[in-house]
């Protein structure tokens, strides 16, 4: 399968990555073509995409087997971040407003994280700029990121932001998916060696432990998880939560996210993939769920209870799974949020293929069906418009580059 052909009319960082991702994944997406479409790696007349009788097939690879993200691509993407967050309009407050006196500047409340639109793609804006930094510490962008990290986490701007938190009318503002996404910004600093990484955690930490315990307390006080496949998705916000936990040394957040997740899905059996996605999604709950309790449950729970939650690969109920979802309008801002359901699905692929074991007949699979979303999402975030731009990045660096910030053992329930 060509990969480069999809690039047609993209940027050298893409067309370079796609490439790459042939070389990957090259026989992996014949294999993938044989078992789930039609034609492409053989001669003769289309064949029913599904054989619910066939053994899942005997391939193994290795996730992730040769570096996804360039220093050329990484550049091409943060650039994406650091042309908004500090970019206050066009932009969208998520809070509410009690009084007439509240009615002003959402800088005023929020001048860490005002750009990019909103309050969380602001964070994520700034966790994409703290992950390339780390993989890629000589990148020629290094001193403007350095430069904007510098100005923007200051210990006087993020206990303002701290105050507007522990506002009455700030008490569901960016739950769970921005407080999330806050998190993982903390978690990633942890991780970073710069000289001035220190000073940034420092600064950070306030509102990191603010959110951290607002957070575990709403989980105390949530009957049911919230299932759908946007902001409010809970699985997605607990798996930055557990990271930062992990990375960040917070047990008691851990402890809760570890209790709340078995209470929410343990039982889970039969995700219905039927349901996705929804017109609008850029998370799938399934796959969130899923890769979510690869951190929760022991190697030998997690393949009993995978194996209970989705069908195999090749059987017809995975079929909504399998491609890339078509996007009538990347420029339509809601309609474009598929494009990022591309990026968490090869996410959310790569990282349960790599909780399988070797031989496991879902592995292989799982792998191919990652880069397949890759590519297809970098084919299209370009043409998004800033009603994409202003997020995308920050999905294409998770697909794209290894998931390091989860580095705690699970534990015994």
């Amino acid at each position: 399968m060509d990969f480069s052909v999809l690039a047609a009319g993209g940027s050298s960082g893409v067309t370079k990555t796609i490439m790459s991702l042939q070389n990957v994944t090259g026989f992996a997406g014949c294999l993938l073509w044989l078992v789930f479409s039609s034609s492409a790696c053989r001669e003769g007349p289309p064949v029913d995409p599904v054989d619910r009788d066939a053994a899942p097939p005997p391939v193994e690879l290795e996730p992730q087997a040769r570096p996804l993200l360039s220093a050329a691509l990484a550049e091409e993407l943060v650039r994406l971040s650091l042309d908004c967050v500090d970019r206050e309009y066009p932009n969208k407050p998520g809070h509410v407003l009690e009084t007439p006196a509240q009615v002003r500047p959402h800088r005023e409340d929020t001048p860490t994280f005002f750009g990019c639109f909103d309050w969380h793609s602001a964070v994520h804006g700034h966790w994409a700029m703290v992950r390339v930094l780390r993989l890629f510490p000589d990148i020629p962008c290094s001193a403007e990121i350095v430069a904007r990290l510098d100005r923007h986490l200051r210990p006087d701007l993020i206990e303002r932001e701290r105050s507007f938190f522990e506002q009455p009318r700030a008490r569901t503002f960016e739950r769970p998916y921005g407080m999330g996404w806050l998190l993982r910004l903390r978690a990633e600093l942890e991780t970073l060696s710069h000289p001035r990484a220190a000073d940034w955690r420092r600064a950070l930490d306030p509102l990191a432990r603010a959110i951290s315990r607002r957070l575990a307390d709403y989980l105390t006080r949530l009957s049911v998880p919230v299932r759908d496949g946007t902001h409010q998705n809970t699985a997605f916000s607990l798996i930055h939560a557990l990271d930062y936990a992990c990375v960040c040394d917070d047990p008691a957040l851990a402890d809760v996210v570890r209790r709340r997740a078995r209470d929410f899905y343990l039982q889970d059996r039969a995700c219905p993939t039927a349901f996705e996605p929804s017109g609008e999604d850029f998370i799938s709950p399934c796959l969130a769920e899923a890769d979510l309790m690869r951190r929760i449950l022991t190697t030998k729970e997690y393949l009993s209870w995978l194996e209970a939650f989705l069908p195999p690969p090749q059987d017809e109920r995975f079929r909504p799974l399998r491609a890339p979802v078509e996007v009538r309008d990347p420029q339509d801002p809601r309609i474009g949020h598929l494009i990022g359901l591309s990026f968490q699905r090869a996410a959310s692929f790569a990282g349960i293929a790599a909780a399988l074991p070797p031989g496991h007949p879902w592995r292989a699979v799982y792998t191919t069906l990652a880069a397949r979303h890759r590519t297809e999402a970098l084919t299209q975030m370009f043409d998004a418009g800033y009603g994409g731009e202003h997020w995308l990045a920050s999905f294409a660096l998770l697909a794209l580059s290894p998931d390091e910030t989860m580095p705690c053992p699970q534990r015994q329930p």
